[in-house]
């Protein structure tokens, strides 16, 4: 079902906005380019009008937080069936991308920039060579769809290929124009998807999600694992990169969390679905109280409450079992992520949970 944009302007008598048309793509294009949190303000731009194979040109490459690719085809109009074969081979193409390519291609798209050091600055991490392109989306921006374009992304989507569509509809208000924005699908499940699609795992390597969630609990400047234990929650923030994840979490589901560099340090079993810092609540000897004023980083939740994009969010948990972080289990060959949640498809994640059972002895106290 298509997705329609509407908006008012607000008053008595509400007025509707008429529908209009941008000058051209490469106007949307270059407005991208300049503030490219129009498609999300967790991707860095690094590629613009790449060429590919068979003379074919990228419209815009962007790096997420994982170090994953975001490929993105921009369309103004109505969007043919065509593109999405198109993007695919495209997609085929940066796939094959070497951390030395990539960083070429920064180069030219900065003029003479550093890719590492970008990333560095944009996401206060280092960028690792090994995780460069390990997985990627595909990206189709248009002001909509044909019913055929529609179905084919969707039935690849729901088969675990991370395409998505990003709708954008211009209105006109008297000499300005504005421009809207929805997606297809949820662009947690096109994160997801990409995660556990890495290029790095072979086709016989894949099989079927054994329906353990690993949950990666990080950055201790803004969430204590001493306060995740003794409340009962995981959380993630900063970002929606880092929080919509979270949203695949339903009451029941087991989760494992790791602590990156550190290592695994529970299992529990969620109680709800995510909730915001603003109304998420635990207790305590004084009663219930929301966790914001409680936490050991309640105040930065605070700050960012009222933001959706940065908003820290929570998921109740039952503990199983915990360990401190001096006591968190690992071994060479566990499994590891950067996404917050996912739900793995690899041998690696099924050795791993199969090791950390003999580690963690209630895995099973609620079975």
């Amino acid at each position: 079902m298509s997705i329609h944009h509407a908006i008012w302007r607000v008053g008595e008598i509400p007025e509707p906005l008429s529908v209009s048309r941008l000058a051209s793509e490469q106007l949307l294009e270059k407005m991208i380019l300049r503030d490219p949190s129009i498609l999300s303000n967790q991707w860095m731009i690094i590629g613009h009008q790449e060429p590919t194979l068979d003379s074919g040109r990228i419209d815009l490459l962007a790096i997420a937080p994982d170090a994953s690719l975001i490929l993105i085809e921009l369309k103004r109009d109505r969007t043919p069936r065509e593109v999405v074969a198109q993007a695919l081979d495209y997609a085929s193409w940066v796939a094959g991308l070497t951390p030395e390519r990539l960083s070429q291609i920064y180069a030219r798209f900065s003029k003479g920039g550093n890719l590492g050091d970008a990333f560095k600055q944009r996401f206060n991490n280092v960028l690792e060579e090994e995780s460069l392109n390990q997985s990627h989306q595909i990206i189709i921006v248009a002001s909509e769809l044909d019913p055929s374009t529609e179905r084919i992304v969707t039935y690849l989507s729901e088969r675990d290929i991370p395409i998505n569509v990003l709708f954008f509809q211009v209105f006109q208000n008297a000499d300005e124009q504005l421009l809207s924005r929805a997606w297809l699908i949820d662009p947690s499940e096109t994160q997801t998807n990409a995660a556990q699609a890495t290029s790095g795992i072979n086709a016989e390597e894949r099989e079927p999600w054994n329906g353990e969630f690993y949950v990666s609990f990080g950055d201790p400047l803004s969430r204590s694992w001493q306060d995740a234990r003794r409340y009962g929650f995981i959380s993630a923030g900063g970002g929606s990169w880092y929080s919509q994840t979270l949203k695949q979490l339903q009451p029941d589901d087991r989760v494992w969390v790791k602590i990156p560099g550190t290592g695994y340090v529970g299992i529990g079993k969620v109680l709800s679905a995510v909730q915001p810092a603003s109304s998420f609540k635990i207790d305590t000897p004084e009663g219930e109280k929301l966790a914001m004023d409680v936490l050991q980083h309640g105040e930065l939740y605070r700050q960012n409450a009222n933001n959706p994009e940065k908003s820290e969010y929570f998921v109740p948990v039952k503990w199983l079992e915990t360990r401190s972080e001096s006591e968190a289990v690992n071994e060479v060959g566990f499994f590891g992520n950067q996404n917050t949640v996912c739900k793995p498809t690899t041998q690696k994640w099924r050795h791993t949970v199969e090791k950390l059972k003999g580690y963690f002895k209630q895995w099973n106290a609620d079975a």
